[in-house]
Order: structure tokens, then C-alpha cells, then sequence
């Protein structure tokens, strides 16, 4: 960085007022590039005679001799007008933070749901299949009455969940995906209740063959028996349609014959199971067992698509990126001014310009900065393995360190 004076300043140079602290300037980041002249006034205005600016990221130079004055001192103005702009931002960023604390309250209140359902399927089949039925029914109303689903990254205050938090992820994504493939509403139903009950079986699987990366050939057998382990768990259950029996027995069956337990291939694979197999192999890799193998969604994005485009038909696989985007929730990315930030927040109408949360070590992270990038200038540069990035950081923006989706 270099120092230039505030009237020496002209647009397209990038400057910095990390020195100013955040919360004592009236603009919406710490650094940016200056695209008018209103905002050279507000720093004027601000009493600053110097700056610090950055000639890499900026398109222009500060002039050598001093801008001519105005004829009129718009100073004033222009910064009670900023302040103003900001504090009406701070507000809606209040108003939020509030809706994505009700929606985690929504997806903790779910979870629990789902993790009484997968405990009392077997044994108390008549009562878990009614609270399916009412946690799927929800879902799928609010899906249908909507022209774009907005997919928020949850920062759940419980840390442990387990298979219920995946059942709850794997749901959510199925659902969304079945929705952009214009699925009816009863097959959506359907789509919901086997998505939420396609690991059913896993409860009659030791915690250490399910946890284990490395399991033995018999260790691995006992695990891919939890297909046939889920179908027992449900036989209490009557009435449960064949197409949600077939999600719970096939959603480990891959596009190209290398899935298990029949290897079945292609369309021989009953459609709804092909949606629920991506989406949960999907949180899966995000959300492994040992978090230290764990992918960030842009990586799994990416293997799915370099190394697993054969386990999937390339129609749903497409239509599954189109709905989380190339930068999905959780994703660490770069912006174009050098920022670091975590997509907390995509909507389907707009996958490009997600909703993100900046990283900025002088504003604590309960009042962290939100950044819909609708709203500027900026764009995100590449995604970031979060390996790369100092811990601080990591943990300022994602200290779960989990892949948690609610719609």
C-alpha cells in the first residue's frame, strides 16, 4: 500500500480504510475502488487529507496536482447521504440476521424431528410415518409456492447431529433438485419422505464400521448392508408407496452399473433414487465422518462433475449445479478486490450473485460484514480451499466447520 492524498484522488483507485475502522466510516467495505467523485467529497468531508491506496488493484493513478474545487461544497450533503445509505444497510442486514436465525431454529426444530422419526421407524412405525409425512409436507408447500428458492448455509448452535442432520441435507437438496426437474407434487412427496428415510437402515450399523475411512472388505459388506437393514425398518409402515421403498433400496446405485446393492444401470434405476443417490453422495463428501476429509461444496462441485460424471445422469447432475450454483452456501471464495468471504446464501433466479459473509478482523464476528453482491461492483475472482487460509479466518467465517442447507 501506498499513501496519496484524499484531494490527489480520482475514480479507479483502490483504497484502503482498514486504519478508519469500519465502524467509523460510512462505506460498505473496508477497501474498494472509488467510482465517483461523491465519495472522494464524503472522505474529504471526513476530515482525511491522506490515504492509503493500492496501484496493483487500482485502474487509475491519484492526479499530481489537486482536483479544481467545486463551485459548491456538496461535502456535507454527500456524507450525511452515505451515512444514511449505510445505516439503512446495517438495518436490513438486522432485519437478516433475524430471518437466518429463524430459519436455523426451523432446521435445529427438523433435525430433531428427523432424528425421533429415524429412531421410532422400526419399532413405532404408525407414529414415525405420520411425522414424516407432516415434516415432508411442509417442505414441499413451501417449494411449491415458490417462484425461486433461496438456500441458506445453517450455523446450527448444536455441533454433533448426525444422521439426522443428514437425512434433513439430503431432503432439502433432493427436493430442490426434483423441483427444477419439474417433478408433481405427489412425486415430490414421494421424493421427501425416501430422501428423509434412505439411511433408516444405518441404525443397525456399529458407529465404528460407519464412521471408519478405511474399512475392511467384511466391515465394508456389513455397511452396504444398511440398504437392506432400511427396508426392514420400514416394513412396519403399510401403506408407504413403492417409488419411496425403492429411494431406500437404491439410493446407493450409480448411473453406470458401479453402485451397490443390484449394480443396476441407467434408467433400470427407479428416477427418484438416481435424485436422492447425487444429492447424498453431495453431503457426503461436504460432510464425511472424519471432518478432516471433508470437501468444501465448490470441491465437490467439482468432482462430481471431473470424477463421478458417470455415477449420475448428466441431465440431473446438470440441473443439480444450476440449483446450489458453481459457488454454492459454504463455498470460500476470493472477490475481485482481493476480500476473502463464505457464500452464506444463493438464490436459484441468481446463482452468480450470491449473499456472502466478509472476512474483516477489525469488525467482530457478530456483526460481521454481508455483502450481497447484487448490490456492487464486485465479483468473486475463484473459489478458496480453506486449508490455504489462515485458521483465524477460517474460523471467524465458518467455525462449525460443517455444510448445513435449509430452504
Amino acid at each position: 500500500m501506498e499513501k496519496a492524498r484524499v484531494d490527489h484522488l480520482q475514480p479507479g483507485v483502490f483504497i484502503s480504510l482498514a486504519d478508519v475502522g469500519w465502524m467509523r466510516h460510512p462505506f460498505m467495505l473496508n477497501e474498494f475502488r472509488i467510482t465517483s467523485e461523491k465519495q472522494i467529497l464524503v472522505l474529504q468531508e471526513m476530515g482525511l487529507t491522506e490515504i492509503a491506496w493500492d496501484p496493483v488493484r487500482s485502474t487509475a493513478t491519484p492526479l499530481v496536482e489537486s482536483a479544481p474545487l467545486v463551485e459548491e461544497d456538496f461535502g456535507a450533503s454527500a456524507l450525511a447521504g452515505m451515512l444514511d445509505e449505510k445505516r439503512s444497510r446495517i438495518e436490513r442486514v438486522r432485519f437478516r440476521r433475524e430471518q437466518f436465525a429463524r430459519r436455523e431454529r426451523e432446521y435445529e426444530k427438523d433435525t430433531v424431528s428427523a432424528g425421533n422419526i429415524l429412531k421410532t421407524v422400526a419399532g413405532r412405525p404408525v407414529e414415525a410415518h405420520a411425522q414424516a409425512k407432516t415434516l415432508v409436507g411442509v417442505m414441499v408447500s413451501g417449494l411449491i409456492g415458490a417462484d425461486s428458492e433461496v438456500i441458506h448455509l445453517v450455523n446450527s448452535k448444536v455441533r454433533e447431529i448426525g444422521e439426522a442432520s443428514h437425512s434433513v441435507n439430503v431432503m432439502v437438496l433432493s427436493l430442490l433438485l426434483g423441483k427444477a426437474l419439474r417433478l408433481s407434487e405427489e412425486e415430490l412427496k414421494w421424493l421427501g419422505m425416501g430422501a428423509l428415510l434412505h439411511d433408516a437402515g444405518k441404525c443397525d450399523v456399529p458407529t465404528r464400521i460407519l464412521r471408519s475411512s478405511e474399512r475392511t472388505r467384511p466391515e465394508e459388506e456389513f455397511y452396504r448392508g444398511h440398504v437392506a437393514f432400511g427396508i426392514k425398518a420400514v416394513a412396519g409402515i403399510r401403506e408407504l408407496e413403492a417409488p419411496v421403498r425403492n429411494i431406500i433400496a437404491c439410493h446407493h446405485e450409480r448411473w453406470d452399473g458401479s453402485g451397490f446393492p443390484n449394480k443396476l444401470v441407467g434408467e433400470k434405476i427407479p428416477k427418484l433414487a438416481r435424485i436422492v443417490a447425487l444429492a447424498n453422495r453431495y453431503d457426503n463428501l461436504c460432510n464425511p465422518y472424519d471432518v478432516k476429509l471433508s470437501n468444501t461444496p465448490a470441491e465437490t462441485i467439482s468432482q462430481l462433475f471431473r470424477k463421478e460424471a458417470t455415477h449420475y445422469q448428466a441431465e440431473f447432475l446438470q440441473a443439480f449445479v444450476k440449483v446450489l450454483g458453481v459457488y454454492p452456501p459454504g463455498s470460500f471464495v476470493a472477490l475481485s478486490n482481493g476480500s476473502v468471504g463464505l457464500v452464506i446464501e444463493s438464490n436459484s433466479a441468481d446463482i452468480l450473485h450470491p449473499l456472502l459473509m466478509l472476512h474483516d478482523h477489525e469488525v467482530p464476528r457478530a456483526e460481521a460484514i454481508l455483502l450481497d453482491l447484487r448490490d456492487t461492483d464486485l465479483a468473486i475472482a475463484s473459489a478458496i480451499n480453506p486449508a490455504t487460509l489462515p485458521l483465524e479466518v477460517v474460523e471467524y467465517l465458518a467455525p462449525r466447520g460443517r455444510v448445513d442447507y435449509y430452504v
